[in-house]
């Protein structure tokens, strides 16, 4: 059951309040407009969210003018909570919601993504394979930016087969790793 709030930032659903599912540790909203301000234009993307909770950057993605994005999430009130908020935002009609493990979507999806978000619970194992994975995958357009995010008091290597961090930053508790396709630094 959804119980806290938060508003989308920017573009066509600005302003709107978002619900969050009990089970979720939503993005704040300074955390994602620095997210959103070191990533420039989402327009036209087609967008992964992965662990996606309320699905706020998600909808935030699209709300900026991403072309289309999909959710995962393995827990039922968090799908119910981003159906919810895609609804309420009219943006449902640019998105899927996948309730399943983000492992198990990464190997069942098709689609080639522009931006991906990966957003796990921070007590849980495998952000590091999760990347790795992902980073062999074909599921990366190239040129592609991966968002993790991680807690302050763990790292994420530079590189992966085909990855290489852009930026990183620490906003309180939370670290943000960007990573691009093809990136040589």
């Amino acid at each position: 059951m959804p119980v806290s709030t938060m508003k989308v930032i920017s573009g066509t659903a600005k302003g709107l309040r978002l619900k969050a599912p009990r089970s979720a540790r939503p993005t704040t909203s300074l955390v994602r407009g620095a997210v959103f301000s070191m990533l420039g234009s989402v327009e036209g993307c087609r967008v992964l969210d992965l662990y996606a909770g309320s699905g706020a950057l998600g909808v935030e993605a699209l709300s900026r003018g991403a072309e289309h994005a999909d959710f995962v999430d393995q827990d039922a009130g968090s799908c119910a909570a981003i159906r919810h908020n895609l609804q309420y935002s009219g943006l449902e009609g640019q998105s899927v919601v996948r309730c399943t493990p983000a492992d198990r979507a990464l190997r069942s999806l098709e689609a080639e993504y522009d931006l991906v978000f990966v957003d796990p619970p921070y007590a849980a194992p495998g952000l590091e394979e999760l990347l790795g994975q992902m980073a062999a995958s074909p599921l990366l357009a190239p040129r592609a930016v991966v968002v993790a995010f991680h807690s302050t008091r763990s790292s994420l290597p530079s590189r992966y087969d085909g990855l290489g961090l852009l930026k990183e930053r620490r906003h309180g508790d939370t670290t943000v790793s960007i990573y691009r396709k093809g990136e040589t630094r």
